[in-house]
C-alpha cells in the first residue's frame, strides 16, 4: 500500500534542502537546510534496506529460513547520523564565530563587510 511514498518523501526533502542551501542568505537557515538534506539521505538508505515481511538481521533471533532486512543500510545510516551530528555542530560553531567577528549572519552583508 505504501509503495513509493518513502522515495517521494526523500525527493521532497532533498529538494527542500537544496533550495534552502542555494536560495537563503541566513547562515542558520543554511545549516538547517544541510541537516534536512542529510535526513533525506538517511531516509533513502532506510527505504533501500526495507524488505516486506523482514525481521531483525540477527540470525539466532530471526529463526531458520526467515527473510531479514538488509543490515548494511542500517549501519550506514547510523554512521551518517553521527557524521551529520558532528557536521551540524561544526557548522553552528563556525556560524557563532562569524557572528562574533562580523556582527551578522547574512551572507551578503558578510561579503560586503569583507571587502
Amino acid at each position: 500500500m505504501i509503495g513509493n511514498a518513502p522515495f517521494f518523501v526523500v525527493g521532497v526533502l532533498f529538494l527542500m534542502g537544496l533550495l534552502g542551501i542555494f536560495m537563503t542568505k541566513n547562515l542558520i537557515k543554511i545549516a538547517i537546510a544541510v541537516s534536512i538534506l542529510g535526513s533525506s539521505v538517511n531516509i533513502f538508505l532506510v527505504a533501500l534496506g526495507y524488505r516486506t515481511g523482514g525481521t531483525i538481521p540477527v540470525h539466532f533471533l530471526a529463526g531458520e529460513g526467515s527473510t531479514m532486512v538488509m543490515p548494511t543500510p542500517q549501519a550506514m545510516t547510523l554512521t551518517a547520523i553521527v557524521i551529520a551530528l558532528a557536521t551540524t555542530a561544526l557548522l553552528l560553531s563556525l556560524i557563532m564565530l562569524v557572528w562574533r567577528h562580523y556582527g551578522t549572519i547574512d551572507v551578503d552583508e558578510i561579503r560586503r563587510l569583507r571587502g
